[in-house]
């Protein structure tokens, strides 16, 4: 084969892939899911920041947090936050720094702010939003007290639940959007 006909067939190889690419391109888009609705995507139109703002009314204690992941959290998470299918919660034994970390709560997190907004967001796995303001604050003070984050008395809401210090707070490097 002389060299005009091998350089023919790769220019022909290229065509035939970069129309392959523009086919795919202009396909019609996979039916996933179905488009939100102007109420429900209101209803996620939320954020939580680390110092606490955004956090919505209500409060909830340990005692009563534990109900609740009993019913809602342990068939994934395990009992007292670990031994189950899904992440470990609570009971770390290795420190982030050590050869196999363990990343529960109260090593890996660095706001406990934001612990509520995650699971406001993305719990209980079959149903994200689910939970009530009342029982997501019990539900992130039984995750904190068994990561001996919160007294077993404390009762968190939009003020006590900001100054709570994640042993992580300092470990994450910050980046400032704006720039």
């Amino acid at each position: 084969m002389d060299t005009y006909t091998t350089s023919l067939r790769k220019a022909g190889a290229t065509l035939a892939l970069c129309l392959l690419a523009l086919m795919q391109a202009n396909a019609a888009t996979p039916a996933l899911g179905s488009p939100l609705g102007t109420a429900e995507a209101a209803s996620w139109n939320f954020s939580v920041f680390p110092d606490g703002r955004g956090l919505p009314p209500g409060s909830g204690t340990p005692q009563t947090g534990k109900v609740i992941y009993e019913q809602r959290c342990a068939c994934c998470h395990g009992v007292n936050g670990s031994g189950g299918s899904a992440d470990e919660l609570a009971g770390a034994q290795h420190g982030l720094k050590d050869a196999e970390p363990d990343k529960t709560i109260g090593s890996y997190w660095p706001y406990a702010p934001t612990l509520f907004d995650y699971i406001r967001r993305a719990m209980p796995a079959d149903a994200p939003g689910s939970l009530s303001n009342d029982e997501l604050y019990a539900v992130t003070a039984y995750l904190l007290y068994l990561n001996r984050l919160a007294e077993p008395s404390v009762m968190l809401n939009a003020k006590t639940l900001p100054p709570i210090n994640m042993p992580n707070r300092n470990g994450f490097v910050g980046v400032d959007a704006k720039r």
